[in-house]
């Protein structure tokens, strides 16, 4: 029997958590070089980048209601957007925090370096050294202890506000956007990293009391708050100090309470910027040393990430493998490259969750959240759009370090994920839906259209047997919409031999084909038409009779390929390709009112021609239909396929049964008639497999090409391809 969290933790801490987990870098290191890239404008910089957190702010506060047990915002993404997603989440959120650790740690060290004479990167390596023994060892900051640094940082800051509010020279905000739009995104860009750690307090959602009412407001409140702070505190930095003056100072809040508050105020900084940025240094540490554990454990990342150490009972290969990260992010990448880079991650994460909000409300997982995001899904689609916008406006280094951080991600999964996990996200499922409902009403227009005329294209003269099966065929296409069968024999003359009246000329083969035809009129019940053309390229007659006539659809043969064939392409193909309707070729093993009907499937929703194609054959003959499908997905898929084989069967009016079998071996019951999907070269071309082999039938096979008008879009195709 498993115990319980003690659910404890009421509002005020939740928002001690929060802020505490703000309140750093953002004030003690960021304005300096924001300032240098938007100059006054660094003020709205601040406020913009915590309006652009609210929509991750209310969709991380969703999700903590509903999975509070969850915890992370790596385990959020990977559950709504599956494993490729979440490879790339949790390897974005590592570095990430692990570039706020280190930006802790270097902005941090010239505070404490105002009042010793020491090297600075000798320092910041040292200190994050003993963080890292720290971590391994398993001491960690108690909660007693991060509420004694919130309240000595507000202290200090509160006083350093309230002591140079007064001084403030309204000359320091003269030229207040002469940087402009650019530099004010640029700027806004390298400050999101400041409320990095609004979303913290998520982690612990187990052990908050109310969470449905607490998590939100912790996280909304603290955010306002710490906007307000930040705002408040730059407007003050900027206001007491000369133009420009602090703009790349290593201590920018020292040096503005050495103007107006004299070494006391001094002192109080420092005391206040060491205290937070070493507890941010060791909270980043602790959490971004967590995001390889917790994806060893999902089969993300190899299983000795998730070891625990029997000594310490901590991660030590997670541990380690982050402080070497940290380590050398701290001796070779610039503090200026560090922040832009720690911002760039959490754009991209912030983004994502914004899409796994919308991935789990419209999926079909079990998600019922306490707090429901407000604007939804405005609000989601808002702030994913502004961050990737806010991510090109942040230059070469963090649009380059976010591409290097994806694409490695993409690698690995591949190289290593895709073949240990067989686990999928709610999004996959929610567009697997919605991919299945548009099929669906592509099939429901496609049962409505009459099929009024059918080309039957003959190109042998080897026997009735197979001209029977073919208008047969055709014949029972027609049936229901009291339609009218052409059957038309090509007949093709080398290119030297003249296209003369003599051609026209009815041979006694001719004549026999037409009264075979008549004899068939009368025995099917339909209206059957015959002709006869001889021409030089059967292809290119049968694509200009077809035209002419208007017909619906083209019933040809599948034909091996002859010599001419080889060096010309494949005729079937060209016809396929260049008809004016649609294609349907078979492979001819004979046709005999076939009352078992298989209608074979890749996976994902069946051709809207090839169900009505089945329907009518099957309702001619009295018959029954089988759907065949690969019977090797994951529980998701298999109900998303009943489903909407449970849709498509109320659309026919046949028996209708569903058919799994095997790509791997193993074969359904053999059918009088199999009715499968033509090949897609537009996703052929795109993706390197074109799908599970169907098994071979046995029997005679129809192969459905609709006309390029009717054919899905090939987005929805690779989505099929994709989610199916």
């Amino acid at each position: 029997m498993t115990k319980d969290l003690e659910r404890d933790l009421g509002l005020p801490s939740v928002l001690a958590i929060s802020i505490g987990a703000m309140i750093g870098s953002g004030i003690f290191i960021l304005p300096a070089l924001a300032l240098e890239i938007a100059g006054p404008a660094v003020i709205v910089a601040y406020a913009l980048a915590g309006l652009l957190v609210v929509p991750a702010a209310l969709s991380k506060s969703e999700m903590a209601t509903a999975m509070p047990e969850a915890g992370g915002t790596y385990i959020y993404i990977e559950r709504g957007m599956g494993p490729l997603l979440g490879t790339i989440a949790g390897v974005g959120t590592w570095f990430s925090l692990s570039f706020k650790g280190a930006l802790a740690l270097v902005g941090g060290v010239p505070y404490l370096l105002l009042l010793f004479d020491l090297p600075l990167k000798p320092v910041a390596l040292a200190l994050a050294g003993v963080l890292i023994l720290i971590n391994i060892v398993g001491a960690k900051q108690t909660g007693r202890l991060q509420v004694g640094i919130v309240v000595v940082m507000l202290a200090a800051l509160g006083w350093f506000a309230a002591g140079s509010a007064p001084s403030v020279q309204s000359a320091n905000y003269a030229n207040f956007f002469a940087d402009g739009i650019g530099g004010l995104l640029a700027a806004t860009g390298l400050v999101f990293v400041s409320y990095a750690g609004v979303t913290k307090v998520a982690s612990v959602a187990e052990e908050v009391e109310d969470p449905g009412k607490n998590i939100p407001l912790g996280i909304l409140g603290s955010l306002v708050f710490t906007t307000l702070l930040y705002v408040g505190i730059v407007a003050v930095l900027v206001g007491v100090t000369d133009a420009g003056t602090v703009a790349g100072s290593l201590t920018p809040v020292a040096d503005a309470a050495e103007v107006t508050m004299g070494q006391a105020g001094v002192i109080a900084v420092i005391l206040a910027a060491i205290l937070a940025l070493i507890s941010t240094a060791n909270a980043g540490i602790l959490s971004s040393s967590r995001y390889p554990f917790a994806m060893s454990r999902d089969q993300l990342a190899p299983p000795s990430l998730s070891e625990v150490s029997e000594r310490f009972g901590t991660p030590l290969n997670s541990i380690t493998l982050t402080g070497a990260v940290l380590l050398v992010l701290i001796a070779f990448v610039p503090i200026l490259d560090i922040a832009k880079l720690a911002s760039a991650f959490q754009i991209i994460v912030f983004a994502l969750i914004n899409v796994a909000v919308v991935a789990f409300r419209e999926g079909s997982a079990e998600y019922e959240p306490e707090f429901t995001s407000p604007l939804y899904p405005w609000m989601q689609i808002f702030g994913a759009i502004t961050g990737f916008l806010l991510l090109t406006q942040m230059g070469t280094v963090a649009l380059q370090g976010a591409v290097v951080i994806t694409v490695g991600s993409v690698v690995w999964y591949f190289a290593y994920v895709r073949k240990r996990v067989n686990r999928e996200g709610a999004a996959t499922d929610a567009i697997r839906r919605q991919v299945g409902r548009e099929a669906l009403t592509d099939v429901e227009s496609e049962i409505a259209r009459d099929a009024n005329e059918v080309l039957v294209a003959l190109t042998k003269s080897d026997g009735s047997a197979r001209e029977r099966a073919l208008i047969a065929l055709a014949a029972d296409l027609v049936r229901s919409d009291d339609g009218r069968v052409v059957a038309v024999r090509f007949e093709e003359v080398p290119d030297q031999v003249p296209l003369t009246d003599d051609m026209t000329t009815q041979s006694e083969a001719d004549l026999s084909f037409e009264t075979r035809t008549e004899a068939l009129s009368d025995e099917l019940g339909v209206d059957v038409e015959a002709d006869e053309i001889v021409s030089h390229d059967t292809k290119h007659a049968i694509v200009n009779f077809a035209e002419a006539r208007g017909v619906d659809t083209i019933v040809a043969e599948h034909e091996p390929l002859r010599l001419r064939s080889r060096l010309g392409g494949d005729p079937i193909d060209w016809v396929v390709r260049h008809a004016t309707c649609d294609v349907l070729l078979v492979d001819n093993l004979g046709y005999d009112e076939p009352e078992h009907i298989a209608l074979s499937g890749d996976g994902g929703p069946y051709p809207p021609l090839a169900v009505k194609v089945a329907g009518a054959i099957a309702e001619a003959n009295d018959g029954n239909i089988s759907m065949w499908h690969p019977g090797n997905g994951s529980d998701e898929q298999q109900q998303t396929i009943d489903d909407y084989q449970a849709e498509l069967s109320s659309m026919l009016s046949v028996p209708v049964q569903s058919t799994a079998f095997r790509t791997d071996g193993g074969a359904p019951p053999r059918p009088d008639l199999l009715v499968r999907r033509g090949a897609d070269d537009r996703v052929r071309n795109a993706v390197l497999d074109d799908g599970p082999t169907v098994p071979n039938p046995g029997c005679t096979t129809i192969t459905v090409y609709p006309h390029e008008s009717r054919r899905p879009p090939l987005a929805r195709r690779l989505l099929e391809r994709v989610t199916f």
